[in-house]
């Protein structure tokens, strides 16, 4: 059987089995409970994480305590405090585990030493990040110019899986409402 992350990659670069070997040598595994952190606001975010199994959310809480979601992750999905990880500094986000969560992991050191061996790896993460700045651009459209029953919609649209998954409450600060707001529009 071959193995997930590299399904993933070959989406879009092929790979030799020695080059996948070469490429995995560069991750580790790790297992995480439900709620753990895997980066919490002020620590260097200095792993980039690709998940296996599991949801995770990646969230800032504001001066008042509130909790905005940014991004949800689920398999096949890579996370990490961006900003932090390219630029080695704190990270303004939290992320944690919203469900027991299977992740591979590389560390900023081997993904920057294994682009510089394997230019297929650098064009594989040059399109992930073009994918990631596009449904990021059309997350602040979407906040923009929808209206939340729109968002909400949209949301339920793309993933479905998402609700079944994540409680209500999530979904609200996902989307920017409140879980009374969310409740309306779910009847």
């Amino acid at each position: 059987m071959t193995h997930p992350l590299r399904q993933h990659i070959e989406e879009v670069i092929s790979l030799t089995d020695e080059e996948f070997d070469f490429v995995l040598s560069h991750f580790k595994q790790i297992n995480k409970r439900k709620h753990q952190y895997i980066i919490q606001e002020g620590e260097i975010a200095n792993k980039e994480y690709w998940i296996i199994k599991g949801c995770l959310k990646s969230y800032f809480v504001d001066n008042t305590g509130k909790e905005h979601i940014l991004q949800f992750g689920m398999e096949n999905w890579w996370i990490t405090d961006y900003e932090s990880f390219v630029k080695q500094t704190k990270s303004k986000t939290f992320i944690d585990c919203v469900e027991d969560s299977e992740l591979l992991y590389i560390s900023f050191e081997n993904r920057d030493k294994l682009t510089a061996q394997m230019h297929k790896m650098e064009r594989f993460w040059a399109k992930k990040s073009k994918i990631g700045r596009i449904a990021l651009q059309n997350r602040i459209l979407s906040l923009l110019q929808n209206s939340t029953k729109e968002r909400y919609d949209l949301l339920l649209e793309q993933y479905p899986e998402l609700f079944q998954r994540v409680p209500k409450k999530m979904i609200a600060a996902y989307l920017g409402v409140s879980r009374e707001t969310l409740s309306r529009l779910d009847s």
